[in-house]
């Protein structure tokens, strides 16, 4: 598997971090690079997401943030790489609710445990989902016509997600147990190659993040049927919400969070938090983030983001079983 590492360096003047000693090392934290997996390729949510932040909390702490992707297994690939290494406080991953919350109930020998193997940090940004349908081909234009298009040809059509287990995969499987149809999944090893897929008809829907389907929707490839946030987003907005639809009760949602391998130094965990906490005010993250349509979770301590992961596993069990996805 190919590793991709960025360095990404200071640019002017840094702020120095607050001492803050780890049992691993000698002198204040950080002294050296700090590594951040993200368990997906390049050109994704994640990717976008920690790349954008990295360059401000090189800033903020004084050292470089070395953004390192390994994708596979749905995002586990590169979580567990994390939560198996030393927990010094130079590895951490920006995990997400698929790499936690579903993967506890999807992998029936997940190789970590997400509340006990890793160490809750803070959440970045909430992702609201979209569902887009190809517009090679197929002259769909609604909902119910979607819904009637699936129905008549049982299994007959596919969805593209980044992988198995990942957020778009059981949202698009939630989304056929709703409404009664069947299609066969295409897990692909990035949004990137899903959306690809999708635009030459190879694949006919697929749920992933609105902004990243944006551009498809507006140049005519794609077309997203709505997106499952509480109003219609301001760049979107002839896209109506799911609960418009008469979907209300529908789950398709994510969130991205920084975590580290269990037994990093708390004094190391609560000053990286502190420093995501700082990076996410900052006013050209927030306007970022703003339109990419992904708001920053600001405010959240290490513990309540910890108590939040266990939740968010027992939220998705059941929606996981009842998909009927399954990783052996």
């Amino acid at each position: 598997m190919t590793e991709r590492r960025t360095p990404l360096r200071l640019a002017g003047a840094s702020l120095m971090a607050a001492p803050v000693v780890s049992r691993a090392q000698s002198g204040p934290w950080p002294n050296r690079p700090v590594r951040v997996v993200v368990p997906f390729a390049t050109g994704g949510g994640t990717d976008i997401t920690m790349r954008l932040l990295a360059p401000k909390l090189a800033e903020i702490l004084g050292q470089p943030i070395v953004i390192e992707n390994r994708p596979g297994g749905g995002s586990t690939v590169g979580t567990d790489f994390v939560a198996k290494s030393a927990p010094d406080g130079y590895t951490f991953v920006l995990a997400t609710l698929s790499s936690t919350g579903i993967a506890a109930s999807l992998y029936a020998n997940l190789p970590y445990d997400p509340a006990k193997d890793l160490a809750a940090v803070a959440p970045t940004v909430f992702i609201p989902i979209a569902l887009a349908i190809t517009r090679h081909g197929w002259d769909v234009r609604t909902l119910p016509e979607f819904i009637a298009a699936l129905k008549a040809k049982p299994g007959g059509y596919s969805y593209g997600s980044s992988g198995i287990g990942t957020t778009g995969h059981i949202a698009s499987a939630n989304f056929l147990r709703v409404v009664g149809a069947r299609a066969e999944h295409v897990p692909y090893r990035g949004g990137g190659q899903s959306f690809t897929a999708l635009v030459a008809g190879e694949t006919q829907f697929t749920h992933d993040i609105p902004s990243l389907l944006r551009g498809f929707h507006e140049a005519g490839t794609a077309r997203v049927l709505f997106t499952n946030q509480p109003e219609r987003w301001r760049l979107l907005p002839e896209v109506p919400t799911a609960a418009e639809l008469g979907l209300p009760d529908y789950k398709a949602y994510s969130w991205y969070g920084i975590f580290g391998p269990a037994g990093v130094p708390r004094p190391v965990v609560e000053r990286f938090a502190a420093a995501i906490d700082q990076a996410l005010a900052d006013a050209a993250i927030t306007a970022r983030l703003e339109e990419l349509n992904t708001p920053a979770m600001r405010g959240w301590d290490p513990e309540r983001f910890a108590r939040y992961v266990v939740e968010e596993v027992e939220t998705w069990a059941p929606l996981v079983k009842a998909s009927g996805a399954r990783v052996e």
